[in-house]
């Protein structure tokens, strides 16, 4: 099932970024972040009514960092898709799968302080590299010279992902619920939202200011592309944070690389985009990887279920 939240996740994802795209020409990355936490809060204050549930927490620190790393990231990540092809930013932005293996790594080596190797799966370990080359291989056709600066930022933006994903990952170990995680990362999505574009604003005057808003904000179809971003972005959270809690986060961040093949298939059928065959073989790399972590996943918890068995 964790595979299986994580592609619905990715999908979700791929959407929204559709939406941002769109959204990009109309709106300041303040304006689409503060909607996209906003329309989460509202959302979310409206399933627990009808559903029930609580959002008092134990976890408020932990919250508090997920927040500031999640929508630090998603600020990066919302800028570099204004300004770089879809599928290049979200391609750079999913290198958080590799993030996540090396901090996993690194705080795995510290703790033992080198008195013992870490064992990495030899399936999973072939998964990373391969999704890794596949990145490589989507990229290296596409990328241009005037695009580094902004494909740095994207770059970022995945690095300060992969720390809010295993963030999300402990406290859903923790038994923190899914809603709760997502509410409170698009409260402090609001918050900081509110804060850009009051920053913002201080370069003019009030006039000017609301001349500003009433100008687009409140258009229709633009309404229409904000309501979208925040709806996809706070379901795929939910699927996402539920994925990150049933199994191995390793497995979760590699099939993110999906994500790409989705993304690439809307560049080509809304902006037209053109790729090479290297790229096509990199979007098959990708999905070879994410086979590959599927396999892994599948395995370990037919051994779980197994030494259960046992057990009983």
């Amino acid at each position: 099932m964790q595979a299986l939240w994580m592609l619905a996740a990715t999908f979700l994802f791929s959407v929204m970024g559709v939406f941002v795209k769109l959204a990009s020409s109309t709106y300041t990355t303040s304006e689409i972040v503060t909607v996209r936490g906003g329309v989460g809060v509202f959302f979310l204050l409206g399933l627990v009514y009808l559903h029930g549930g609580t959002f008092k927490t134990s976890m408020v620190k932990s919250h508090m960092w997920r927040g500031i790393f999640g929508v630090t990231s998603l600020w990066l990540w919302f800028y570099s898709i204004a300004h770089l092809p879809l599928s290049l930013s979200i391609t750079l932005s999913y290198m958080s799968s590799i993030w996540v293996a090396v901090i996993l790594f690194v705080t795995s080596w510290w703790k033992n302080r080198g008195k013992q190797v870490v064992h990495l799966p030899p399936s999973l370990a072939a998964a990373i590299v391969l999704g890794f080359v596949g990145v490589v291989m989507l990229l290296q056709p596409t990328i241009t010279p005037e695009q580094v600066p902004d494909s740095l930022v994207a770059l970022c933006s995945g690095f300060i992902a992969a720390l809010a994903y295993l963030q999300v990952r402990q406290m859903g170990v923790a038994g923190e619920p899914e809603y709760r995680v997502v509410f409170y990362f698009s409260f402090v999505s609001t918050v900081m939202g509110v804060v850009g574009q009051l920053a913002a604003f201080d370069k003019f005057s009030v006039s000017q200011a609301a001349a500003h808003q009433s100008h687009h904000l409140f258009q229709l179809n633009g309404v229409l592309l904000l309501l979208g971003v925040g709806l996809f972005a706070t379901i795929a959270q939910i699927f996402m944070t539920r994925a990150y809690r049933l199994g191995n986060p390793l497995v979760a961040a590699n099939l993110q690389y999906v994500g790409i093949v989705f993304t690439t298939a809307f560049d080509i059928w809304i902006w037209n985009l053109s790729l090479s065959w290297i790229s096509w073989c990199g979007i098959a790399v990708i999905l070879a990887s994410g086979m590959i972590a599927s396999n892994f996943n599948s395995q370990s918890n037919t051994a779980d279920e197994n030494s259960t068995a046992k057990a009983a």
